[in-house]
């Protein structure tokens, strides 16, 4: 095994482990959890965000980025972590009978907004690559077909790199700040590409960069292993997507998850704040909105 292969594994064993304690303590990190934040430390993000709360509570931050209160008033108990940067399923504009693919999906907080929209006749589908996120979600899902009598929803142990589904089986795939973290992007994005129907479609929050981090600032982010670590320049991302093929490309900076979590005192944002120039994070780093589609008819 090559030092950079090693390198890898090991961030990606890493991240797994971060989520695992996450699924375990019920929420990222807030004044509820049942983890401490040096209990996380060396987990997910050496001691950093994880693409979550501090001192916001997740309900309080995903109204922030989108959710309205009816939604998360729906939600099992439990599904929503704070894990969080945008709203994907707004975005998706979802329909009855059409199949969705969450990936990265948590306690199944998108896969159980999206069951209802796409109905009894259509399948909302979660991946995640933690055991412990899969068993949570299962267990949450008990309480999504008592509270609407659907059963469609299912939850699948697999990596956005090798998503376990069939070729061309799935008509929208969304993600909530879970792209970033891939260790092989251009392979996720192709296996997004790959499980498409022909004419299927990408709704996507997740965190990017509107333009380098200068040389301390970016050691600091690179320290910290999450979400900001992990995050794509905005047009390097337009790159990737039309070289594999995706047509309609849509990349919406949204500036009100950094600003939230900046206001918060996030400690990341907060030291980022003092390494760049001007002082604002939101001015280097974004939470995005990416919609885009396979080309072909459905």
């Amino acid at each position: 095994m090559s030092d950079e292969t090693r390198s890898i594994e090991t961030l990606r064993d890493t991240i797994r482990s971060g989520y695992a304690k996450i699924a375990e303590a019920g929420v990222f990190v807030g004044e509820d959890a049942a983890a401490t934040r040096e209990e996380l430390a060396g987990g997910c993000c050496g001691g950093g965000s994880c693409c979550g709360p501090v001192s916001l509570g997740a309900d309080e931050l995903a109204e922030q980025i989108g959710y309205s209160a009816d939604e998360l008033s729906a939600l099992p108990g439990g599904a929503n972590m704070g894990l969080s940067c945008g709203n994907p399923t707004a975005i998706a504009a979802l329909h009855a009978g059409e199949v969705v693919m969450d990936l990265g999906s948590g306690g199944g907080f998108d896969v159980f907004l999206a069951g209802p929209k796409v109905g009894a006749s259509g399948r909302a589908i979660g991946v995640d690559m933690t055991s412990e996120m899969i068993t949570k979600a299962r267990a949450n899902a008990e309480a999504y077909r008592a509270n609407t009598g659907l059963n469609n929803v299912e939850f699948r142990l697999g990596e956005i790199e090798h998503l376990p589904a069939a070729d061309a089986s799935v008509d929208v795939v969304i993600s909530n700040c879970v792209l970033n973290l891939s260790t092989d992007k251009p392979r996720a994005w192709g296996e997004i590409f790959r499980v498409l129907k022909p004419g299927g479609r990408v709704a996507i929050s997740d965190i990017a960069l509107l333009q380098e981090l200068p040389g301390e600032a970016k050691k600091t982010v690179e320290d910290w292993v999450g979400c900001v670590a992990g995050a794509a320049l905005v047009e390097d991302m337009r790159s990737m997507l039309t070289e594999i093929g995706f047509e309609g490309i849509e990349l919406t900076p949204k500036p009100e998850y950094v600003a939230a979590m900046t206001e918060a005192g996030d400690p990341l944002y907060r030291k980022l704040a003092g390494l760049l120039p001007g002082g604002d994070p939101a001015a280097y780093v974004t939470s995005l909105d990416i919609v885009a589609r396979r080309p072909g008819e459905g």
